[in-house]
């Protein structure tokens, strides 16, 4: 990828460096670049083979060396991006991190070691960011349809996307890495247990076979380095030029398994560093192209992290992922959006009161925003608990421009916006969003509370203070003794505000 244009809302100015990371179950890769005349020109590249994939256990552990691994590579990487400020850093997980018991327990250091927060994303939003990388780095005809085919450590991402659209995302636990070491831990491959492996990764790709054989595609484009492996060989061995081929995939697994051990595997075009998992990785193409009819399919040099390259530009602008999967959601539930507006309006009002006071970023209120425009999402489920439905649906629901601790700060939300607040609602929220995000919660609860008859009025003079973990809210006394429900509800308040650690004191002008 040589230049991107910056989208409508980008805040970057030329001379701004950008930078994506991409922290896969086989490699971490960063990608830096600088605006220049008004496009994004590629300054950097670094890649380091990191096998988080290797490291896991069937408990969801991760080996020591292997963390140590990754958390020097990340030092290295965070060298580079020093410099470069917060707003135009992203970095995402995959799968490896996905896998883990305890994320937390390796993202605390991390992020740490990187000095940016790292956003784990789920296996359907990492396809539609891989497919994003493909599309502006090999622009598509307006009404072409490509599949994309994705085949990184852990999981292989699948997508039909028309245009830069993605229209269906598929996302599969088999990978390079992870089906090296279930089909062939010992290092033998043999045919009869190749075929055996081959059935079984057939079954993960027959569960969307039909539907998306039924869409149709015009083309098939693979990325990553399994793709570029695989393509490597075939063009040394004469097979094909920038694509794989069914008769050339079959040649390469053929002297594969005249190789019999994985150490002893010698193919021309494969470097060292790929030998050890190539087995997993033409499995995983070979049941691809057998379940979904593929002839062909052409390698591209694009994958997930110019996918977040571009897709961090739009982020906070006119086109954010994210406020078009709120807006989708508003619909898709029947969200009453004169109350959402309300309840949104008086949620920001009274958080530019407090922002100051409680080092409340831009990122903070834009969170605040959408929750309060989906806090009454599982009214479309049931009235009774509907928080409880609404938070439910943010947090397993596959929710595109959105990391997994992004949606799971929505549902904290969501879950506290009314009644009491119990402790497991915040469970789940790491620690650097913890505290922000039980303040905003609190900023909903209130917004909640003064529309509860759903009228666009409010108080003259609204104000609200915050001091440390005691808030204030002033109200005009003739105003609110006229709504003796409001009263009710705002003399009961103090005791839930103590769920989110705040002291909450009513004052009456």
């Amino acid at each position: 990828m040589s230049t991107v244009s910056p989208r409508p809302g980008s805040s970057l100015r030329d001379g701004d460096l950008v930078a994506a990371l991409d922290l896969g179950s086989n490699s971490f890769h960063i990608v830096v670049a600088q605006r220049v005349l008004g496009q994004l020109r590629v300054v950097d590249r670094l890649r380091e083979t990191v096998r988080m994939a290797e490291g896991l256990n069937a408990l969801g552990g991760l080996a020591p060396e292997v963390r140590e691994r990754a958390l020097a590579c990340l030092a290295r990487f965070g060298q580079r991006v020093a410099d470069i400020p917060r707003r135009h850093v992203r970095a995402v997980a995959t799968n490896s991190v996905r896998q883990l018991r305890d994320p937390e327990a390796f993202l605390r250091p991390a992020e740490a070691a990187l000095g940016h927060p790292i956003d784990v994303i789920s296996g359907r939003e990492e396809a539609r960011l891989v497919y994003l990388g493909v599309a502006h780095e090999q622009p598509p005809e307006p009404e072409q349809k490509r599949l994309v085919i994705d085949i990184g450590g852990g999981s292989t991402e699948c997508i039909i996307g028309r245009g830069f659209t993605p229209l269906e995302r598929e996302s599969l636990q088999v990978g390079c890495i992870a089906s090296t070491r279930r089909f062939f831990d010992n290092g033998k491959l043999g045919r009869k247990r190749w075929q055996a492996a081959l059935t079984e990764v057939e079954l993960q790709f027959q569960q969307f076979a039909a539907p998306y054989r039924s869409l149709g595609w015009d083309e098939a484009i693979g990325t990553s380095g399994t793709h570029k492996a695989i393509g490597n060989i075939c063009a040394a061995m004469k097979l094909g030029k920038g694509s794989i081929t069914r008769e050339g995939l079959a040649q390469v697994r053929e002297r594969l398994l005249q190789a019999g051990r994985i150490e002893d595997i010698d193919l021309p075009g494969l470097s060292d560093d790929r030998r050890p998992i190539i087995a997993g990785g033409v499995l995983v193409l070979e049941a691809a192209f057998a379940v979904l009819g593929l002839e062909q399919i052409q390698v591209s040099k694009a994958a997930l992290r110019e996918g977040v390259l571009y897709d961090l530009l739009g982020r906070g602008g006119a086109d954010d992922p994210r406020e078009l999967s709120v807006a989708a959601l508003m619909q898709r539930y029947g969200v009453d959006a004169a109350q959402a507006q309300r309840v949104e309006s008086t949620a920001l009002q009274l958080f530019d009161q407090v922002a100051a006071a409680w080092g409340l970023g831009s990122e903070d209120r834009a969170m605040l925003s959408r929750a309060a425009r989906l806090h009454e999402l599982g009214l479309a489920i049931a009235h009774s608990g509907y928080h409880v439905h609404g938070a439910y649906v943010l947090q397993h629901s596959d929710i595109a421009g959105f990391s997994q601790q992004g949606q799971r700060f929505l549902a904290a939300l969501v879950r506290s916006h009314r009644r009491s607040v119990p402790k497991s609602a915040f469970e789940s929220i790491p620690d650097r969003l913890l505290g922000n995000a039980r303040r905003c919660a609190a900023l909903l609860r209130l917004a909640v509370l003064l529309h509860r008859a759903r009228k666009d009025e409010l108080p003259p003079g609204l104000r609200l203070r915050a001091n440390g973990d005691r808030l204030e809210l002033a109200l005009d006394r003739r105003w609110l003794h006229a709504r003796p429900l409001l009263r009710a509800d705002l003399e009961a308040e103090p005791e839930d505000m103590l769920g989110l650690g705040l002291q909450l004191h009513i004052a009456q002008d």
